[in-house]
């Protein structure tokens, strides 16, 4: 917090924030720092806080995303500003709220996590000597197909051992592919990969030791019973601190490692929306940002433009 608000507007809304609100502390903090900036900009332009018009919450927000705050940060304060004059309107004090209309800027969509091809490798190479060898051979089986095809968790875990009318997905060991139904129940299929191929045989060899009988499911818990997407999620965080990774790892990390590494190998963008079950292209297009360092580097050893004269 820069400073207490001085303003006797300013204190007056937040005992009512605190008194009849009843916001939890931080939550005061947050809105008496916000509302503290607000009365520096007021006395720096001298104008009373009651006479503040939009211009002037215009240029205090890009003053504000010009000191470095984050669009979230920004959009903390222009709620704490909106809500002071909100209640100054209700008070019969101010006739308009200048903060209406005012909008942060966007946040831009965080960039998906992904594994370097060194880390996705001695994940999936990974035996745990610690565990039961079944877990293990299931737990590597579940990465190799994940990592190796791309899936979705839901589609992992939907995965029949064989071919069915009621199955969600299935693989195909004669083909190679793994048939699943992602997103909007669209079925694609995508090749599963010599590795994930053989971890699958590895698998299907000891799974009935801890499948229930008639149980559909190509992935068992050691109930013998279809797993779940979190029983996955923990089993990968696992297996990813037992192989000794120094990141957390989730399954939508592998799909993201899958695509990211795709796509350095090939370039080919519209493969790899057809391999991750993308509807659109843009969705895809993530991949091409995250790949901008890989780019750029193949760009500084290749192109005649990019290398410096001696």
């Amino acid at each position: 917090m820069t400073k207490p608000p001085a303003d006797p507007d300013s204190g007056c809304f937040l005992q009512h924030l605190k008194v009849e609100r009843r916001l939890a502390e931080r939550t005061l903090a947050i809105y008496g720092d916000a509302l503290a900036r607000l009365e520096t900009h007021a006395a720096e332009a001298r104008v009373p806080l009651r006479e503040v018009q939009v211009h002037h919450v215009r240029r205090w927000a890009a003053q504000l995303h010009g000191a470095g705050l984050s669009p979230r940060s920004i959009a903390l304060h222009l709620a704490a500003w909106r809500g002071l004059y909100r209640w100054l309107g209700r008070q019969g004090a101010v006739k308009l709220n200048p903060v209406d209309g005012v909008r942060a800027p966007k946040a831009g969509k965080p960039l998906p996590k992904a594994l370097s091809v060194e880390h996705s490798m001695l994940l999936a190479d990974h035996h745990d000597q610690e565990t039961d060898p079944l877990l293990d051979a299931r737990d590597r089986c579940m990465v190799e197909l994940l990592y190796g095809g791309g899936l979705r968790v839901g589609e992992l875990v939907a995965l029949d051992v064989h071919a069915s009318d009621r199955a969600a997905g299935w693989i195909d060991r004669d083909s190679g592919d793994a048939h699943v139904l992602g997103k909007g129940s669209k079925r694609r299929s995508v090749p599963a990969g010599k590795a994930a191929l053989e971890a699958l045989d590895a698998w299907l060899s000891v799974r009935e030791q801890l499948a229930l009988p008639g149980e559909p499911a190509l992935f068992v818990s050691n109930r013998g019973t279809r797993l779940t997407a979190s029983q996955v999620r923990s089993r990968l965080k696992r297996r990813a601190l037992a192989a000794g990774l120094p990141t957390h790892v989730h399954p939508h990390m592998l799909r993201h490692s899958f695509a990211t590494h795709l796509l350095q190998s090939s370039g080919d963008l519209r493969a790899v929306q057809e391999l991750l079950g993308h509807a659109h292209i843009s969705t895809t297009q993530v991949y091409t940002k995250l790949d901008f360092g890989h780019l750029s580097k193949v760009y500084d050893a290749a192109h005649p433009r990019a290398k410096r004269s001696s």
